[in-house]
């Protein structure tokens, strides 16, 4: 059945044209998350961050027999140590109706593919230490969590009061 799936299956890269069905998936995964209240992206910023000028996120659309079932947004990064970029995965979505059909794991394969084609040595990205089934998915994929590591975050009024701090020198 798995077979079946995949020859229906078609990942393409985001397009301008995608734009509206990306915050669609955004806001998708911001509510199966909890976090609707924290999503200010809209059509505009997608498209500058996509095909702006300085563009900094790429993307990859998973079609189901033409409809649109999953998505994934990624970006470089790099690291000191192995001084390459490699690949960040910031959101990968299935919508809820099409788990279960190998779509998920077909998204981490092409994105795979991606961090080879770049000779990107890591390829990263966090799950929610909730989501037990993206935890055992991403395990059972060879994935290791790096428990010795911790995500620190500013935001808004923090980068700001940071940003306006004197340097001396």
């Amino acid at each position: 059945m798995q077979n079946e799936s995949f020859k229906l299956l078609n990942i393409r890269p985001v397009t301008e044209a995608d734009i509206s069905l990306v915050l669609e998936f955004i806001r998708d995964i911001a509510e199966y998350e909890r976090l609707s209240d924290q999503v200010v992206a809209d059509e505009a910023i997608l498209r500058e961050s996509f095909f702006g000028a300085r563009a900094k996120a790429e993307g990859l659309i998973a079609e189901r027999a033409g409809e649109p079932a999953a998505f994934a947004i990624y970006h470089e990064n790099f690291s000191t140590f192995t001084g390459r970029p490699g690949l960040y995965l910031e959101d990968l979505f299935v919508k809820p109706e099409w788990r279960k059909h190998g779509i998920g794991r077909a998204l981490l394969v092409r994105l795979a593919q991606i961090a080879v084609e770049r000779d990107c040595p890591r390829f990263e990205w966090v799950a929610l230490d909730w989501n037990h089934n993206a935890i055992d998915f991403y395990e059972k994929l060879g994935a290791k969590q790096l428990n010795d590591w911790r995500i620190f975050r500013m935001e808004g009024e923090s980068i700001a009061q940071l940003a306006a701090q004197v340097i001396d020198n």
